[in-house]
């Protein structure tokens, strides 16, 4: 499936530039499309270079926590769970507290520590799978969770929206979280579905009914808060955690009696091996995407979709942030340069600006989370985990767009 859909960036792209450049005259097109191909390889390797900065940092902290049993403590909460949804992970795997770790990472918005729990979590998980090349079930199932996790504390969306002079930047709040708690739970279903898992049970609807209860519980306290007050919350609650896991991993692991500084550095050489491995899969999917969008490919498809929308006779006032949604998937970056785009163009408080945050924080950049999760074990078949995490940001962008006309208040 990554193959093809690789070749076909590529191939579709030179197409359309074939017909700018024959059909209407643009011969610039091929000048931009090789600039954006070369910066972007340039640009791919620099993004794995400022990766291994935070790998070493965040996998030297998670050594500590993993030697000091603190993930262990965390993968009991979950174990239950998880033996119904990755039957072929042994209960006593490190891999179980690593994905704790990456999901808590992930639900408070703290990217930057998720990223390399993932990567670990990946690395354990592949301990597990027989067929080295091709992605497990277990590793699929993570995958989709991973790209499409629900993200309680969307700090980057309200300091973007902020910045930018909205006089309301926490109104895209609670639509974020419903929205990115859909595209979880259609993930979720889309590969126990494929997988065959049996779900519908007392131990996974307690669990998703906890969740459930903590997402509604969060929704209802951000509601009521000003919204100033919900900008303020949302950034010191985020960056006070990350100090705090950092301060509980070295108090732990001192009560352990651990060698912390030695600890530290032989989790962070892991860091810079996974940096270094996964720069071929980086440069190979950041280099078609960028053809892709250059190619103007991207921008027709939206032309398209809003004439659909018009015909139909359906409301074409979210259409201005559809470009935001179709980069979301490829590059994130890119995501961001297209919320950035529609919040200078129509205001920060507009209604296309207020849709496109909302999309921005609601789904997260598949293609790459799945070249690099997947490179850095070097797994060449995905199998069903690209067309089920797809799913998951179609779903996670139709709720945006339903929550958004739901909670706008031009």
């Amino acid at each position: 499936m990554l193959n093809i859909l690789w070749t076909a960036f590529f191939l579709v792209s030179f197409a359309a530039a074939a017909v700018q450049c024959f059909c209407f005259g643009n011969g610039g097109i091929w000048n931009a499309m090789t600039n954006q191909l070369f910066s972007t390889a340039t640009d791919a390797f620099q993004l794995a270079l400022n990766l291994t900065g935070m790998l070493c940092l965040w996998l030297g902290l998670l050594k500590i926590a993993e030697k000091s049993g603190l993930t262990e403590l965390l993968a009991k909460a979950l174990r239950p769970l998880f033996r119904v949804i990755m039957p072929d992970v042994p209960e006593n795997s490190p891999a179980v507290g690593s994905i704790v770790m990456n999901m808590a990472a992930n639900i408070l918005g703290l990217d930057n520590a998720a990223t390399p729990a993932g990567l670990k979590a990946m690395e354990q998980l592949q301990e597990h799978n027989p067929r080295k090349d091709t992605a497990s079930n277990a590793e699929i199932m993570f995958i989709v969770i991973n790209a499409s996790s629900v993200t309680v504390l969307p700090i980057s969306v309200l300091m973007y929206r902020h910045l930018q002079g909205s006089l309301n930047p926490g109104a895209v709040f609670v639509p974020i979280l419903l929205a990115t708690a859909c595209s979880s739970l259609a993930g979720f279903l889309a590969v126990a579905f494929v997988q065959k898992l049996k779900i519908f049970n007392r131990t996974v609807s307690a669990y998703l009914l906890g969740l459930t209860g903590i997402v509604g519980g969060l929704c209802a306290f951000f509601y009521h808060l000003s919204p100033d007050a919900r900008l303020k919350y949302s950034e010191t609650f985020g960056c006070g955690l990350i100090l705090f896991f950092i301060a509980l991993f070295l108090i732990v692991g001192s009560f352990k009696k651990l060698n912390l500084y030695e600890t530290f550095i032989d989790g962070a050489k892991e860091g810079f091996q996974i940096a270094v491995q996964i720069i071929p899969y980086l440069v190979a999917m950041l280099t078609a995407i960028a053809v892709l969008r250059s190619s103007g490919v991207l921008d027709g498809i939206v032309w398209c979709f809003g004439k659909i929308f018009e015909h139909v006779g359906i409301d074409t006032g979210f259409v201005p942030a559809l470009p935001t949604a179709l980069m979301k998937p490829l590059s994130g970056n890119g995501a961001r340069a297209m919320m950035l785009e529609a919040i200078q163009n129509y205001g920060a408080d507009s209604f296309p600006a207020f849709v496109s945050s909302v999309m921005q924080g609601s789904t997260e950049t598949t293609l790459y989370v799945i070249a690099l999760y997947f490179g850095a074990v070097k797994i060449a078949k995905t199998r069903h985990a690209l067309p089920c995490a797809l799913f998951a940001d179609f779903v996670g962008i139709t709720a945006s767009i339903v929550f958004s006309y739901l909670f706008y208040e031009g």
